[in-house]
């Protein structure tokens, strides 16, 4: 299986611009609200029509501008999850998967296989009850099956969680893992969530502003964002841009500081960024006197904002994340960071 996308689509804030292949796995397209994701899930859909470009799954060309192929969503063999579910209110769990299963006209094999899928979804006990009366998790698994049953070639999933509290979220992220690994299709995930994508996706595309980037291994991406964009929707706060000054050394304007790199600087380096939880006050290298800027209580940890001794009080001061059992009574004199944990930015 292989899913290949790259189109160009003109929208009233930005130009989508995707360019993305999938080899298998989960792919996901991790980005801001409104930065382009769920508008790619559409065009691969068919939903929505690109101005330019081609998209081919498994070898078939779905749309292709310039030879005018525009396959109609119902022969695709798409199943798309939308985010509220899209589940007809005034039908049962029951009715609902049976509409997934228009295809099959034999009554028997129809109920034999919505016995199979009730069964494999956990979803048994509310067969005839409506939308309105069921949980939130009971509703995805619902959807989930209505689409599976059709044995679509590829799964499309459009922020699958957001609809969902906290806590169902993560139950309902592990039981959609166990989904996903029992299906042999392509699958791409919309979301802005990085948790969800770290769990859930072996590869990921980051979005900004209607581009959609090349897809790149979950883990890589990172501990290498390469891109400002990268670098915030992965969770770093400390993020600044960057000159180089030597071939492991850049100097940071805003902060004013010099930082050592363990990589080796290319000469179109444009930033800097680093995780909040790598500082430390003994930590020797790349050790600057600091000064206290604020504080943030979290659940598990404190967020203990400073800024460098020769920083500009008119800029952002820097994030250092401590968990509570480590917080120092008094904030230390300096911190430093080891040239390992600091990542370059080229874009």
């Amino acid at each position: 299986m292989s899913l290949s996308v790259h189109i160009v689509k003109k929208l009233d804030a930005f130009t989508l611009r995707a360019d993305f292949e999938t080899d298998g796995g989960v792919a996901g397209l991790l980005g801001m609200s409104g930065s382009g994701k769920s508008m790619t899930l559409k065009c691969i859909a068919g939903i929505e029509t690109p101005d330019e470009g081609r998209i081919v799954l498994d070898g078939v060309t779905l749309f292709d501008a310039e030879k005018k192929i525009n396959v109609r969503t119902q022969k695709r063999r798409v199943g798309y999850l939308f985010q509220n579910y899209a589940l007809y209110p005034h039908m049962t769990v029951r009715q609902n998967i049976l509409c997934g299963l228009h295809a099959k006209k034999d009554p028997h094999e129809r109920e034999e296989v919505l016995a199979k899928v009730l069964n494999e979804f956990r979803i048994e006990e509310i067969a005839d009850a409506k939308p309105a009366h069921i949980s939130g998790g009971q509703a995805q698994r619902t959807a989930l099956a209505r689409i599976l049953v059709n044995r679509p070639k590829v799964l499309l999933l459009d922020e699958p969680f957001s609809a969902l509290d906290a806590h169902l979220r993560l139950q309902m992220q592990l039981e959609m893992k166990l989904v996903l690994d029992a299906y042999d299709g392509e699958v791409v995930m919309v979301t802005h969530n990085r948790e969800e994508a770290y769990h859930l996706c072996e590869s990921i595309a980051v979005t900004d502003s209607g581009k959609v980037s090349a897809l790149r291994k979950t883990k890589e991406l990172f501990a290498d964002p390469v891109s400002f964009n990268a670098a915030r929707v992965t969770g770093c706060k400390n993020i600044a841009t960057a000159q180089k000054t030597g071939a492991h050394e850049i100097f940071v304007p805003e902060w004013n500081v010099r930082f050592t790199t363990e990589k080796e600087v290319r000469d179109d380096v444009k930033g800097v960024a680093f995780r909040a939880h790598y500082l430390h006050p003994r930590t020797e290298s790349n050790r600057y006197p600091v000064h206290f800027a604020g504080e943030m209580e979290q659940p598990f940890e404190w967020v203990l904002l400073y800024r460098y001794g020769g920083q500009p009080e008119d800029t952002e001061p820097l994030w250092w994340r401590v968990p509570k059992d480590k917080r120092p009574q008094t904030f230390p004199e300096t911190l430093g960071i080891a040239p390992v944990n600091l990542l370059l930015l080229y874009e």
